[in-house]
């Protein structure tokens, strides 16, 4: 119970890796909400979850719903203390072809929304003076560029950036921020990312997923359950002397 009696806000949390952690910190002994822009999907996933985990709508591109996302969640706590900002979008092209739609679209949801929904956390975890715990998603998208991602490397970039400069910041107050950069993890939106590549690369349904996975040197995608005790970890006391680090959650893709 490592997180017992703490108050946490997950992004996206309505399905796969957000549906993941907030799992696995209600068991931890957290109240838990479910932040996610479709509110049905979020109260469908907080039923599943249980006593503990409660729905909260939440569009990270939009700043009105942010500050009554954190509104909500004190009012049900009396406090915020863990953020997890996964909230994010995925597109592919060729450098020819990015859209100035797609660009903003990514931004705006994948960087703009982790700095403010971050930077709304973080004021209220100063007003508690109790400090906090912030996690942002970065990607190993973020470690290197890929031919036909661009955009999508450039925002988990920055989100590995930004979360080495708020954590250098914040620390001053308490409040630990890291990241985790996972590798490729199993889920829905595959189906969604396989058919992308199949119309770019000119590849038969599925034989990029397997491609995929046969690149892991651990011999298969992730599950959340893969990420979900780093995200404990970061999350708990175990945590209180890490600052500004990206954790590589993916089955060795990459090494840092």
């Amino acid at each position: 119970m490592r997180l017992h009696g703490k108050s946490a806000l997950i992004t996206g949390a309505a399905r796969g890796i957000g549906l993941g952690f907030a799992q696995a910190y209600v068991a931890e002994g957290a109240t838990v909400a479910i932040g996610d822009i479709d509110l049905d999907a979020a109260r469908a996933a907080a039923a599943e979850i249980g006593e503990g985990a409660y729905a909260v709508h939440l569009d990270v591109s939009d700043q009105a719903s942010i500050d009554a996302a954190i509104a909500q969640v004190v009012d049900r706590t009396g406090k915020l203390d863990i953020l997890v900002n996964n909230a994010a979008l995925f597109d592919a092209a060729k450098t020819v072809d990015i859209t100035r739609d797609s660009y903003d679209r990514l931004f705006s949801v994948n960087l703009a929304g982790t700095l403010f929904t971050m930077q709304a956390a973080a004021r209220q975890m100063i007003a508690q003076g109790q400090g906090g715990k912030i996690i942002n998603m970065a990607s190993q998208a973020g470690r290197r560029g890929e031919p036909l991602v661009l955009v999508y490397c450039a925002t988990k970039a920055a989100v590995i950036s930004m979360t080495q400069s708020a954590g250098l910041d914040l620390i001053r107050h308490g409040i630990n921020v890291n990241a985790i950069a996972p590798g490729v993890v199993d889920g829905a939106h595959w189906e969604h990312v396989d058919a992308m590549f199949a119309q770019l690369e000119g590849k038969p349904k599925g034989q990029k997923r397997a491609e995929v996975e046969a690149g892991v040197p651990a011999g298969r995608y992730a599950q959340p359950s893969d990420l979900a005790p780093m995200a404990v970890f970061l999350a708990s006391a175990d945590s209180d002397y890490i600052v500004s680090q990206c954790y590589n959650v993916d089955g060795g893709q990459w090494m840092s």
